[in-house]
């Protein structure tokens, strides 16, 4: 059987340490966890007039996380607290998501992934959690991100349940945004203990989740069984 073509959106720097011209950049875990469950992984540039050509190519698509927010514009909201708006990435990223969905590609939605998802279907963001009026996990993990460090809770009726099979699993968390107004046609699958959203899934889509966390460091069981199971849909596609 055919491996699947796996793309993947990659973060984009005007200047920095790496090189004094823009570059794009992904970390190789992403990567990593693409080919160790079967897929091929295949970098995206931020090329939206290529969008219908690449969306021939593709069978998966993962939106990736960064150091960046979504422009609260987008969404309806005046700017509060957002950081380092990224504009042509997420104009990239929004297009590409929508246009996959359309064609019922599987969609996996990682950290600020799963924060566009939201976005596409209608949905809001917090926009800084440690800003609400209630004390909360630190989402910002001071631990390496390389490991665990609250948990999150599934609710038993969702694909994420069916995927891992369990009630509760350890997260790592890495974010300072987080889902508000949920967007159209989706369900929350997962919160932290804090009632936090950890993750979202389409109702009307074959596969579209979307993690708070960064399971492409596979540091559980239950990273591994995502990713494999969106590898699996992916080759059935």
């Amino acid at each position: 059987m055919k491996k699947p073509i796996i793309g993947i959106t990659l973060d984009e720097e005007k200047s920095g340490e790496y090189s004094k011209f823009p570059w794009y950049a992904i970390r190789k875990n992403y990567i990593d966890s693409v080919e160790k469950f079967g897929g091929i992984p295949f970098p995206l540039s931020h090329n939206i007039k290529k969008i219908d050509e690449i969306l021939n190519i593709i069978d998966g698509l993962i939106i990736t996380g960064g150091n960046f927010d979504i422009d609260p514009k987008i969404y309806g909201k005046s700017n509060s607290y957002s950081r380092n708006n990224k504009d042509l990435r997420t104009a990239y990223e929004l297009e590409l998501c929508k246009k996959s969905l359309i064609k019922n590609i599987p969609v996996l939605g990682i950290c600020c992934g799963q924060q566009l998802i939201n976005v596409v279907f209608g949905g809001t963001l917090i926009q800084d959690i440690s800003n609400l009026n209630y004390k909360t996990l630190e989402h910002e993990q001071l631990n390496p991100r390389n490991q665990t460090s609250h948990k999150v809770y599934i609710d038993p009726k969702t694909r994420l349940k069916k995927i891992i099979k369990k009630r509760s699993i350890e997260v790592n968390s890495a974010h300072h945004q987080a889902v508000d107004k949920l967007g159209n046609s989706l369900l929350i699958s997962s919160k932290s203990k804090d009632g936090i959203i950890e993750s979202i899934e389409s109702t009307k889509h074959k596969w579209c989740i979307g993690v708070q966390w960064h399971p492409e460091f596979l540091i559980t069981v239950s990273d591994k069984l995502i990713f494999k199971d969106f590898i699996y849909h992916s080759m059935n596609y």
